[in-house]
């Protein structure tokens, strides 16, 4: 198996790792029951249970936080070294290179989301959600105005529509405008488009690698 086709592979495991944890995790929960639309996906790494988040009070009990903060961790290693083996695949320039290092951060926040809970060090989840909101939207921006790479070249429209909705769902998450999914929903619309962006990448060079155009 070649390092792009191992890349490819880390990061369909990463998307798929990260949903299966969110839909597992929250399935454990008793009281109350989790809510996609209510509860972060934090809330699913909270190691005690109690009324969280002032400017939002809600109850949160999460039984299985291990798994998930151990899924956070898992993601972002995946997500990096998938970055770290594919290192050709994007291609170089200065899009592609600067895809690559805040696709990377995002990749750290996951890691620091697992290993700081929001309540047990708020200030560094705080910082890891910036990583993976502002970082994670804005490589896929940058992806779009790629020219050379192959790769990004045949991303760039799915690039600008994934990177353009993570974008204002960072938006209306922060103002707390929820468009009737509610605040925990919107998040998500905030942090899945990253995750479908490498899933689509790691496809299309499955694809290139086995010798099928990328157009």
């Amino acid at each position: 198996m070649t390092r792009d086709r191992i890349a490819a592979t880390c990061w369909l495991l990463a998307a798929a790792l990260f949903l299966t944890a969110n839909v597992v995790v929250g399935l454990a929960w008793r009281h109350p029951r989790f809510s996609w639309a209510e509860h972060n996906i934090s809330d699913l790494g909270n190691v005690g249970c109690g009324v969280w988040d002032t400017t939002r009070p809600r109850l949160v009990c999460s039984p299985w936080h291990p798994v998930m903060n151990a899924a956070f961790v898992a993601v972002g290693v995946l997500l990096a070294l998938g970055l770290l083996l594919a290192r050709t695949a994007p291609g170089s320039g200065r899009a592609a290179g600067a895809t690559r290092w805040l696709t990377l951060a995002a990749a750290v926040g996951y890691v620091l989301a697992g290993a700081r809970p929001a309540d047990v060090d708020e200030n560094g989840h705080l910082l890891a959600a910036l990583l993976i909101f502002l970082c994670g939207n804005a490589g896929m921006l940058v992806a779009a105005t790629a020219a050379r790479p192959p790769l990004l070249r045949a991303m760039r429209g799915a690039s600008v529509l994934l990177g353009a909705t993570g974008t204002v769902g960072v938006a209306l998450f922060w103002a707390r405008v929820d468009v009737g999914i509610g605040v925990g929903g919107m998040e998500r619309v905030a942090v899945l488009p990253l995750l479908g962006w490498v899933t689509l990448a790691g496809l299309r060079l499955l694809r290139f690698r086995r010798g099928r155009p990328l157009s």
